[in-house]
This record gives C-alpha cells, sequence and structure tokens, in this order.
C-alpha cells in the first residue's frame, strides 16, 4: 500500500483552488475575461456559481491526489533524488508538461479556442501544478 498524506493533498487541493481565483479575479481576471470574451453583465451572483466552485474543488483534490501518488513512484527512483520538494517539483513539471498541455492542445487544434487564451491557462495550471507538487513533496 501507498503511503499518501491526505492533509498534503487536502491543502495542495484547496491551495490550487485559491490560485485559481486569484489568476481567474483579482491578479490577471480582467486580461482573462478579454482573452475569453466574457463581457460581465454586474448581476453574477456568488451563489450561481456554488455548484462549479464545488466542482472545481473536487477536481483539485483528485488531481492532488493522482500527483501524490506518482509522485509517490518518482521519488523511489534513484534518478529522483528521493522524497522532497524538488521531487514534488519536478513530478509536477512532469505531469503537467506529459499530460496537461497535450490533453489542452486539443483544444486549439481542433476546437478553435484562441492560442493565447490556452497559454493563459496552461501558464496558470504551471503554478498550481509547481505549487501542488512543492506542497507534496514537502509534507
Amino acid at each position: 500500500m501507498i503511503s499518501i498524506n491526505i492533509f498534503a493533498v487536502l491543502v495542495s487541493a484547496v491551495v490550487a483552488f485559491v490560485l485559481g481565483f486569484m489568476f481567474h479575479g483579482p491578479l490577471l481576471g480582467k486580461l482573462w475575461m478579454k482573452l475569453a470574451n466574457i463581457h460581465p453583465t454586474g448581476n453574477e451572483k456568488l451563489s450561481d456559481m456554488i455548484p462549479q466552485m464545488v466542482g472545481n474543488l473536487v477536481s483539485n483534490i483528485v488531481t492532488a491526489l493522482v500527483l501524490a501518488v506518482i509522485y509517490r513512484f518518482v521519488s523511489t527512483s534513484p534518478l529522483s533524488g528521493g522524497l522532497g520538494v524538488w521531487t514534488g517539483i519536478m513530478t509536477a513539471v512532469l505531469v503537467w508538461v506529459g499530460f496537461l498541455v497535450p490533453s489542452s492542445s486539443i483544444e486549439v487544434l481542433w476546437m478553435g479556442r484562441s492560442i493565447r487564451l490556452w497559454l493563459f491557462e496552461a501558464g496558470c495550471s504551471l503554478v498550481v501544478m509547481v505549487a501542488m507538487g512543492a506542497i507534496i513533496g514537502s509534507w
């Protein structure tokens, strides 16, 4: 049985949620809305977004859990340097490069999504994955 620190998984998921909020809200929200062609009406309510927010948090928990499992396997490799923050970050970057970037690129290649929006989202997901990897690796 693989030993996973569930607390680190939950903290990683919450940090990912907060970072996502910051990137798509106070920090870069105007840029994101421009790239995504979103035009707020002023009638938006936080309560209307609760189902999406819960789904996002659940998605973050699943991502953090899978990242923690992959991290445990990677940390046993003599190439990784063992347990630690650096291995967590390296694992997160590998998952990002190997899975998130290629799978999301389909939206640009086949679905006509703006490459600028895709680059924005890819950059945000890189920061989120590195934060998750660092947390998982440090605990």
